[in-house]
């Protein structure tokens, strides 16, 4: 009996010890401290608008409740902040980033700029899947697939940069079909494209409708711009009267081009990662954190105020998602790399 109950005492003091690291991550590392997310976007746009909504409630969640900021790096389409916290941002637990997912499918093609492995970063979780679609201002006189696909002038495509929905997009529709396009890159985030588009100076651009909600609210509901297309496998609940891509394929290898991209700008496309090297321990106090945020009814309450749409995906599942990238078919990674890598970029 004496010896059972010393059997006990030792069990419970290993499950003390084996859970005193977790615990000195979040009560003694975080009290006091300050977590930094790095948005890797312009203020105004989508990336930064669920940055900031999810920055202002995260804290409570994490043992210590640490302050938080948001602090916004733009530039090549989230490039800059995405090789920042590869290379420079301490591994300590205190920074998040957030910028384009697609990226690490550009790292994989062969972008000598991308220069990070995708596999390395400490992968935190997706505030929800997006669904890209492509929209066009009233003064294109395009509001439906059918005018896109029959103009004579091809319509400017406002971008960002190369691993972006807003260059990846266009560019697989032009591929596809042939779409008339001229896509005008160099933007800094969707912010800048939203404000281009009120001032006429590009006809359109193709991003998440998450996003695009978010930040062209007034315009929607105005009518001043239409979607026109839906570059996903199925229909937004939304939008259902709006055509998807795919029905305008007339072979094998354009529906393949655009289930592709349909894949690579939904789940992939706003992750949040941790430098890599972030102590694992760390790690799993962010991850959990950043699941307790998505089911936070003040959070819902913030989020669907901003509309945004909340349907998370964890940090082990993200991680899957992009390690996925490095295993993809070659002759479709040939074919996306003739597409999509800038020139001059291997």
């Amino acid at each position: 009996m004496f010896k059972a109950f010393q059997l006990v005492i030792l069990f419970v003091s290993c499950l003390a010890f084996l859970s005193g690291p977790l615990a000195a991550a979040g009560d003694e590392f975080y009290s006091g401290k300050t977590l930094r997310f790095v948005v890797g976007f312009s203020p105004g746009g989508g990336y930064d608008v669920y940055t900031r909504t999810i920055a202002r409630h995260i804290a409570k969640h994490l043992p210590g409740n640490p302050t938080t900021v948001v602090e916004n790096m733009p530039g090549a389409g989230s490039l800059i902040a995405t090789n920042y916290l590869y290379h420079r941002a301490k591994p300590d637990g205190l920074t998040i980033g957030n910028f384009i997912g697609p990226l690490v499918l550009q790292q994989v093609l062969g972008n000598k700029a991308a220069t990070f492995d995708g596999r390395k970063f400490g992968w935190i979780g997706v505030p929800a899947s997006d669904h890209a679609v492509c929209i066009f201002n009233n003064a294109s006189r395009i509001t439906n697939m059918k005018q896109w696909l029959s103009t004579d002038k091809p319509p400017k495509i406002g971008g960002i940069a190369p691993g972006s929905n807003t260059s990846d997009v266009p560019r697989i529709l032009n591929e596809a079909l042939a779409v008339p396009t001229q896509l005008v890159e160099g933007h800094k985030g969707t912010a800048e494209i939203a404000l281009a588009m009120e001032g006429k100076e590009i006809d359109g651009s193709c991003w998440s409708w998450l996003g695009i909600k978010a930040t062209m609210r007034n315009q929607l509901e105005s009518g001043n711009v239409s979607v026109v297309v839906q570059v996903a496998l199925a229909s937004h609940q939304e939008l259902q009267n709006i055509p998807l891509a795919i029905e305008f394929a007339k072979t094998e290898l354009a529906k393949e081009l655009i289930r592709v991209g349909s894949l690579m700008y939904s789940a992939a496309l706003r992750p949040y990662a941790a430098p890599p090297g972030t102590p694992s321990d760390r790690l799993m106090v962010l991850r959990k954190a950043f699941l307790d945020t998505m089911k936070d009814p003040d959070f819902l309450a913030d989020a669907k105020k901003a509309q945004l749409e909340i349907d998370p995906i964890d940090g082990a599942e993200t991680a899957k998602i992009f390690s996925d990238l490095y295993k993809m078919n070659p002759a479709i990674l040939a074919r996306l790399r003739d597409l999509l890598l800038p020139k001059g970029a291997k």
